[in-house]
């Protein structure tokens, strides 16, 4: 009887969890899971969750200089570091204005008179993309969108894409967003991280976004690890699988030409990988360049399939030579030097002709050869920390720490300073240079200045 009774209790007990059960799980029946049902949309507008439904646009005094010259992305007209046209660059440099910015290192893009710059909010806690005046610095307007960042060595430390009709930024937190140039009204908002799995870096997003022709490429790690988006509506063209689950660095893309086709390079967390820009395939990849700490510095296309590469934490330098054998690109290792030659913690080195000049891991300025040689360096006196450089005029601009800036011969005859001038009174001045019009814009953790560095008297 006793076991009977069990047996009975057991049995209820059964058909009651069943109805329970039965009567949680949902109506419609269960549906196998598939890669990307839990994610919005490729436009990122889709979703209450999205920052860019709050985003708002303000509108400020400031009008656009009649001035020429542009500096439309990350390194440049060209993408290599040098300023395009002949402008005379004097010795004599006198500052035009400045303007307070939220804590970070994110650099200038200029164009038509106007100076955008991604800026970060630290009271309002937004991501904020400001346009100004190239004569006067003066907002023309600013679009902010709600993302909460802690502070953590800055924030904002990206440089806005200039194409077309449009300007295209990549925020600490890897929201992507594109507006209009002229008017600052929204076009498109990507979040990474929502809708790619991105993780974001440490010390936040330093990718700048590449556009190419009609077409946005991103880099988000995660589920893709690079991109293609049309540039007028944010629609996904393809997806590069990331069959090694590599994260994303602080490196941007490099487009290359290669054996007859068009690729990006990218330097992910552990190698670096060729992409066909016409489909988003592999071309080629290797694991002999990755930094464990940061990647920071983009790699250098040297022309003729060769890549230059380098990093700091003792990563070094290396030079890759590209090879193609029955269709297949493989990277070969033409040569590798120790941090005590050459390397690059923060700044992308440039290649000017025929050589490759760059702030190595010591803080010197060193110009090398394409065999790897060094040639010179600046010596123990004159060092430079984590500041940026350009080169224009056959000159290279170069700045340290804390703003003291330096214009030198850019040539292999030896390091040959032409003048000194302290132009930045604060400290962290690592934010990527703009030169355009004759104007060039610095910056430090917490100001951007313009100066008129053509020798023209104030």
């Amino acid at each position: 009887m006793i076991i009977a009774a069990a047996i009975l209790i057991a049995v209820i007990g059964a058909v009651f969890a069943c109805i329970l059960l039965s009567s949680r799980l949902p109506s419609e029946s269960i549906k196998e899971r598939q890669p990307g049902m839990d994610r919005p949309s490729a436009v990122g507008t889709a979703g209450e969750a999205s920052p860019f439904l709050s985003g708002k646009l303000t509108a400020g005094t400031g009008s656009p200089a009649a001035l020429p010259g542009n500096w439309p992305q990350f390194r440049g007209p060209n993408g290599d570091g040098i300023a395009a046209g002949s402008t005379a660059i004097g010795e004599k440099w006198t500052p035009l204005w400045s303007v307070d910015l939220g804590e970070g290192y994110a650099g200038a893009a200029v164009r038509d008179g106007r100076v955008y710059v991604l800026d970060y909010d630290q009271k309002d806690f937004a991501d904020s993309l400001r346009c100004l005046s190239l004569a006067d610095g003066k907002e023309i307007w600013r679009f902010t969108y709600p993302v909460k960042v802690k502070r953590n060595h800055g924030m904002s430390r990206t440089t806005p894409t200039l194409a077309g009709n449009y300007v295209v930024s990549i925020g600490p937190k890897c929201h992507v967003v594109c507006l209009d140039a002229t008017t600052g009204r929204f076009v498109w908002g990507i979040d990474l991280v929502k809708e790619y799995n991105a993780e974001v870096p440490e010390w936040y997003a330093g990718q700048c976004p590449l556009v190419d022709g009609d077409r946005v490429i991103l880099a988000p790690g995660g589920d893709a690890l690079m991109i293609a988006v049309e540039l007028a509506t944010g629609k996904v063209v393809w997806k590069t699988p990331n069959q090694h689950d590599w994260k994303m660095t602080h490196s941007s893309i490099l487009p290359v030409e290669f054996a007859g086709k068009r690729q990006y390079v990218y330097c992910g967390s552990r190698g670096v990988a060729g992409v066909d820009a016409r489909d988003g395939a592999i071309l080629w990849e290797t694991d002999r360049w990755a930094i464990s700490i940061a990647t920071v510095p983009t790699p250098v296309d040297i022309g003729g399939g060769k890549l230059f590469f380098s990093g700091g934490y003792n990563a070094g330098a290396k030079m890759f030579q590209l090879t193609e054998a029955d269709g297949k690109i493989s990277p070969v290792e033409l040569f590798s030097l120790p941090a005590t030659a050459f390397g690059a913690t923060q700044q992308t080195p440039i290649l000017y002709q025929g050589h490759i000049y760059g702030v190595r891991p010591d803080g010197q300025l060193a110009c090398l050869d394409l065999s790897g040689k060094v040639v010179w360096t600046s010596g123990s006196k004159d060092k430079f920390g984590l500041g940026p450089f350009l080169i224009a005029d056959g000159k290279i601009f170069v700045m340290n720490d804390d703003g003291l800036l330096t214009l030198a011969e850019a040539g292999p005859a030896g390091y040959r300073p032409l003048v000194k001038n302290r132009v930045l009174n604060g400290h962290d001045s690592w934010a990527p240079m703009a030169l355009a019009g004759g104007r060039l814009l610095v910056r430090d953790l917490t100001q951007m200045v313009c100066l008129d560095v053509t020798g023209a008297k104030p």
